[in-house]
């Protein structure tokens, strides 16, 4: 181990007397600046504030006798992630996973869906979204790469026009027109800004899965269909598996573009990690603590990013293994 850094040290940061220079005057400026940083961190920083409108930060509005649902919510979702990484749960990962979404939803709903706010809005939105938009995403791939003319069209028309629009304009235009269109029902902001956000992230999630189709070898589909099989037979079977497998990094990667889209919801009133985080910056006592707060959820952010990134190139890793 020492032997491999010592050779990736010399062959990468001391090559030659110019990057030799280079490396040491870069490592003491970083040095320089960490230290600052940290004196500042540990010394100067005032995080009373912080830890002050903690509650604020993690769950917003939700009501403060009823935490124990947040708290029971983020371990229902972490037992389920930990049981999605044993091997023997492979088989079983989709309804593992779609009940304990449901579980958490239940959990979650009974003070109502608009009092969900800070980082539980962002987390929990992120889990919804991403899982309602893998199958409409597939169901749309499937009706672009159909031979069905109809079909095809329409399923193209959607997938260019939500990628040709911004988000915040899908998310703002279907929660101002389901009011218009259904006004004697009741939809929370909440279940609207879900709704606009799966509709969007689906066509994304629509080429990335057709971009599996291709990768295919196209032999194997006239096999299959020389055996007699349908069509749909013939994706959902043969096709669809081997092109989610080949996705499956980057499906996870895209988890992380909702993660960080969440913060978007703010346009429809909801109180979401980021929005929280302004609001404590409103009352003029805590007006001189900008640095502390937008540093405590740029590392809340980074941490939940980096644990995304990390997930994603696993999954990558081991893909790659188990194909050789």
């Amino acid at each position: 181990m020492i032997a491999t850094l010592h050779r990736w040290v010399r062959r990468n940061l001391f090559v030659n007397l110019t990057d030799s220079v280079l490396t040491i005057l870069v490592f003491a400026v970083l040095g320089w600046v960490s230290v600052i940083f940290l004196q500042w961190v540990i010394w100067g920083a005032q995080w009373q504030r912080i830890y002050e409108s903690l509650r604020l930060l993690l769950i917003g509005l939700y009501p403060a006798e009823q935490t124990w649902r947040a708290w029971l919510t983020l371990a229902i979702l972490c037992t389920a992630v930990g049981a999605l990484l044993l091997p023997w749960s492979r088989r079983f990962a989709a309804a593992i996973w779609l009940t304990a979404c449901g579980i958490a939803v239940f959990v979650l709903a009974p003070p109502g869906f608009d009092r969900w706010g800070g980082l539980m809005l962002s987390i929990m939105l992120t889990v919804i979204v991403s899982t309602a938009s893998l199958p409409l995403g597939i169901l749309l791939a499937l009706g672009r790469s159909s031979r069905n003319p109809s079909l095809r069209a329409c399923c193209t028309g959607y997938i260019e026009v939500m990628r040709s629009v911004p988000l915040i304009l899908v998310v703002y235009w279907i929660w101002i027109t389901v009011p218009l269109f259904m006004p004697q029902a009741s939809v929370s902001s909440l279940t609207r800004g879900m709704v606009g956000f799966t509709i969007f992230n689906a066509a994304y999630v629509a080429e990335y899965v057709r971009s599996g189709f291709q990768a295919v070898p196209r032999g194997q589909r006239e096999a299959a269909h020389s055996l007699g099989m349908s069509d749909w037979t013939v994706a959902t079977e043969i096709i669809l598996p081997q092109a989610l497998r080949v996705v499956q990094p980057a499906l996870v990667g895209n988890v992380l573009d909702v993660f960080n889209g969440a913060t978007l919801v703010f346009i429809i009133g909801l109180t979401d990690f980021l929005r929280a985080g302004q609001l404590i910056l409103v009352d003029p006592a805590a007006s001189s603590q900008t640095n502390e707060v937008y540093l405590f959820m740029f590392a809340v952010y980074f941490v939940i990013g980096s644990a995304i990134t990390f997930g994603a190139r696993r999954m990558e890793s081991h893909m790659h293994r188990s194909t050789r």
